[in-house]
């Protein structure tokens, strides 16, 4: 199972989010971390930068898999527009 990391801006994100959405992104994660790699209709690896997206309602979560370390690095949590940028 891979660990899942936050950096801080991330982190800050979900702190100010309703507790609802903010424990259905975490739970998301926690799936993805049981087998990063499994097919799954809300995952698509992001085109033109490394990493991948998640979609979880209205919100995406851009992440990056560190096979070497085992883990989840979640770079940024937005709303679906301007999570991109």
């Amino acid at each position: 199972m891979y660990r899942i990391v936050f950096t801080k801006q991330a982190t800050r994100v979900l702190r100010k989010m309703s507790r609802n959405t903010a424990q259905l992104i975490q739970e998301k994660l926690e799936q993805v971390a049981q087998d990063p790699y499994s097919r799954n209709p809300n995952l698509t690896k992001l085109r033109g930068r490394s990493g991948y997206r998640l979609r979880v309602g209205d919100w995406r979560v851009i992440y990056e898999l560190e096979d070497d370390q085992l883990r989840i690095l979640v770079l940024k949590i937005g709303p679906r527009g301007g999570v991109y940028q």
